[in-house]
């Protein structure tokens, strides 16, 4: 495994575009939340099925390569992360949700995992607004 290099190390492919690319993968994901929370209280549905939300993840899926080995790569990962694991609890949701008897676990798990979604964009930008990594699990 190659070191992760800190936010000071410079690149042919400009570090400093990366860095602005995912900012802008972050906005995307905050701005479909945003947008959800305005239109439904159904925020993890309007960030998944969101045009802003599928951008982000394909953004991050196209650059993931230029940012392997460097300081993004936890964020790059973190936000595809974030993505497919809602998307899972959406699924897990709707399958209770046309249950009469798991209605209420849907609710519950769609409401329990939106704040999720909201702790990991505002936490994972935090951590890129101060130039540092987020933690990745230790590969075996």
């Amino acid at each position: 495994m190659s070191a992760v290099r800190g936010p000071g190390d410079d690149r042919p492919d400009s570090m400093h575009t990366l860095v602005m690319i995912t900012h802008v993968v972050y906005a995307l994901h905050a701005f479909a939340l945003v947008s959800g929370l305005a239109g439904s209280m159904l925020l993890l549905l309007s960030f998944l099925a969101s045009i802003p939300s599928i951008v982000a993840v394909v953004i991050n899926y196209v650059k993931r390569d230029a940012v392997r080995g460097t300081w993004l790569e936890s964020h790059f990962r973190w936000q595809i992360r974030t993505f497919w694991f809602a998307l899972l609890w959406v699924v897990v949701s709707i399958a209770l949700l046309i249950t009469v008897f798991g209605a209420i676990f849907g609710v519950i798990i769609l409401m329990a995992s939106s704040v999720w979604v909201i702790y990991r964009i505002v936490r994972g930008w935090w951590v890129l607004l101060h130039g540092r990594t987020l933690p990745m699990p230790v590969e075996r």
